[in-house]
């Protein structure tokens, strides 16, 4: 046994107060953490660099980290962004940021940490207004709520960073998020560790 993650409870709700919470962003699709993103080429990078994420590596979802709310962009610049957790309403929005170009947008977003890989313990924070964004996140957090409805001690996804993609008639092959689901394991995060794989090669660097 290995304590992989641990995510803080102190103040939280109850486990089994987490399905409804999670289940009503599917309807409606919405600090110190790197920002995680899938680029145009369908790979998964993080932070400033754009640094690549590992291919395997595993993620816990902390399911009391999902977040909905809006997002007003300029030209490449967030002007504003407003959220809030799921198990609250939308935050309201007065009149748009001056240079928004599409106004607020909803946006829906989620906490992971890495618990294997080179990345291990880097703690991100996924967000997105793209349809196939949204439908991501709410794929996984309806999972989550069906998986507490089973057993509420284990309410932690543990997922690898995949990818599905479609074709626009106008834009060519367009990517979006898939999260698998590898495992559940508990807020504690306590499950059989398992075997180290081989050592990676150096990370490339998106351009």
């Amino acid at each position: 046994m290995s304590n992989l993650v641990a995510f803080k409870s102190a103040g939280l709700p109850a486990v089994t107060s987490l399905a409804a919470s999670l289940r009503s962003i599917a309807p409606t699709a919405a600090s110190g953490t790197a920002i995680l993103k899938m680029d145009r080429t369908g790979h998964w990078v993080f932070g400033a660099d754009q640094d690549e994420v590992e291919t395997g590596s595993t993620w816990a979802v902390n399911p009391f980290a999902f977040l909905h709310g809006w997002i007003a962009w300029g030209d490449g610049d967030v002007l504003g962004e407003m959220m809030a957790s799921v198990s609250e309403p939308l935050p309201d929005t007065g009149a748009a940021p001056a240079g928004a170009k599409k106004g607020w947008e909803q946006q829906v977003g989620m906490s992971l940490k890495c618990i294997s890989g080179e990345d291990k313990g880097l703690e991100v924070r996924y967000s997105s207004t793209s349809v196939g964004g949204k439908r991501g996140i709410q794929t996984l957090a309806v999972a989550i709520a069906g998986q507490v409805d089973t057993d509420p001690t284990k309410p932690v996804p543990v997922v690898t960073l995949g990818k599905e993609f479609y074709m626009h008639k106008s834009f060519g092959k367009i990517y979006t998020p898939l999260f698998d689901v590898q495992s559940w394991i508990g807020m504690d995060g306590e499950e059989d560790a398992p075997e180290p794989e081989p050592a990676a090669p150096a990370r490339r660097r998106r351009a």
